[in-house]
């Protein structure tokens, strides 16, 4: 069902841009325009209206045929409206419908323009003003093109009179006409300039009197700067209103997009991306002697729970688990969702005894959480975790070798005579990754806490296992095995 003129509001032109269908757009931008053309009729009211005050400086006979021709155009712009409110979506022929709304309009505004007289304020409100709203809500391509039709008809109205051709202006030049006998395509700092010059060369003998010639000027002045300013200030208004809201609407979609990119959408931590992203950021900001611990942790039986329970209890366990991985843990700490029913817990400058007491406390907690389920049913759930702390020693050690490594590619590249044209570019760029960690160090590090993952896993689940211990029991058994040997 395509949008009435009662269908307008704050919250309906506010969703318009991405949830109206494309009739419903159009629809509304034909509304848009019977309001402007309601604006320019009612002005034609107003001045037959006053038109023994105004006739000094209104054509008076010009106004019958453009009341007319407005009450016309509005009453197809209305049938317009109407047919759409009965219309399907159909592409094809709504698209038809778009450009004989837009082709009509532009040449309406050309000639409401001429005639009311060219000013930069009603011209430029109408046509870039008309153009932007018109491009949010039907075919872009169709309102570039008519807008560039509008350029070139209202260009050839405003130098028409060069090549002799008078179109028809319903404003007076109460000081000029007389003396001039033709028309005049001017702007109100033109016409001004001219009159006072004329005025001041013509009747300087007192042939007129000059109180009434400037008391004329400025009554007609007055008079036409408030036409157009009635005429373009709504619109201009409007449109800033419409503008207003579309950046409302592209604020509030960039953050519902951003929480939806950074946010597990079934427990509410981090997602994976932006977990792994924080992670290397907290890694970049490592100062001097500080160690970086990272938990891996992964729920046991949680394929049986699902099997047993249903998806359901499944998505309740994943939420519970992650409320109390969130009360059990710092603000410092990076908790997000790595995957399934994996999560990736990250404790920034934190030492591997400090790291090995909170995974212990995390293993506990999950342990001795009671899930609830409808009928009265209750379970516990348990969960393995790896871990493994980068220590500051080991840090400087990945530094230094990644330094090597990104030296021994510039001098690579150096070698090769294609690469010689920019060192300069080179030598900045390898400066800047030698203050760095390897690009991969996030999965290095996550790797290394997957294996002591797996080795609780072996170990018969519901533990803690520290890949540090791991890593230097081989070491141990490596220097053992070369001392026996």
């Amino acid at each position: 069902m395509a949008v009435s003129i009662s269908h307008l509001g704050y919250r309906k032109l506010s969703r318009m841009i991405f949830e109206w269908q494309a009739v419903d757009r159009t629809s509304l931008l034909a509304i848009f325009i019977l309001m402007e053309v309601s604006l320019h009729w009612l002005w034609c009211l107003f001045v037959w209206w006053q038109q023994d005050a105004l006739s000094d400086y209104v054509d008076i006979t010009l106004l019958s045929p453009l009341w007319l021709g407005t009450t016309l155009i509005g009453l197809f712009f209305l049938g317009i409206i109407k047919h759409l409110s009965r219309s399907g979506n159909n592409d094809n022929r709504l698209y038809k419908w778009q450009i004989l709304l837009m082709l009509p309009y532009s040449a309406y505004i050309a000639i409401v323009i001429v005639m009311v007289g060219y000013s930069s304020l009603f011209a430029g409100v109408s046509l870039v003003g008309g153009a932007m709203l018109g491009m949010m809500l039907i075919k872009r391509r169709y309102v570039w093109r008519i807008f560039l039709l509008q350029v070139l008809l209202i260009l050839s109205a405003i130098i028409s009179p060069y090549f002799g051709i008078h179109l028809p202006n319903l404003r007076q030049l109460t000081v000029i006409y007389p003396l001039l006998d033709t028309y005049s395509y001017l702007n109100y700092n033109e016409v001004m300039a001219i009159e006072n010059a004329m005025a001041a060369l013509t009747f300087e003998n007192n042939t007129l009197d000059w109180n009434n010639i400037s008391e004329l000027q400025r009554s007609s002045a007055f008079f036409w700067r408030s036409t157009h300013v009635f005429l373009a200030l709504p619109k201009a208004v409007f449109i800033v209103y419409m503008f207003r809201t579309l950046l409302l609407i592209l604020d509030d979609s960039k953050r519902e997009i951003l929480q939806h990119a950074n946010q597990d959408e079934l427990t509410q931590l981090k997602s994976r991306r932006y977990g792994l992203r924080q992670m290397q950021q907290a890694l970049l900001r490592m100062g001097d002697k500080q160690d970086f611990s990272v938990v891996l942790l992964d729920l046991d039986w949680f394929k049986d729970i699902n099997d047993t329970y249903g998806h359901d209890v499944g998505d309740q366990v994943l939420v519970e688990v992650a409320q109390t991985l969130l009360q059990s843990l710092t603000d410092e700490a990076i908790v997000s969702r790595y995957g399934g029913e994996e999560f990736l817990i990250v404790l920034p400058n934190t030492k591997h005894d400090s790291a090995m007491k909170i995974a212990q406390q995390l293993q506990r907690s999950i342990a001795k959480h009671v899930i609830n389920i409808k009928n009265g049913i209750s379970f516990n759930v348990t969960a393995s975790l790896g871990l493994y702390t980068l220590t500051h020693d080991e840090q400087t050690c990945l530094r230094q070798a990644h330094e090597i490594s990104v030296q021994k590619e510039a001098a690579t590249q150096l070698s090769n005579p294609k690469n010689i044209k920019s060192p300069s570019k080179k030598r900045t760029s390898n400066h800047m990754l030698t203050a760095q960690l390897p690009t991969d160090i996030c999965q290095r590090l996550i790797s290394t806490a997957d294996k002591a993952l797996y080795e609780a896993k072996d170990r018969g689940r519901n533990q803690v296992v520290s890949a540090n211990d791991m890593l230097a029991a081989e070491e141990n058994t490596v220097n053992a095995t070369y001392a026996s040997s």
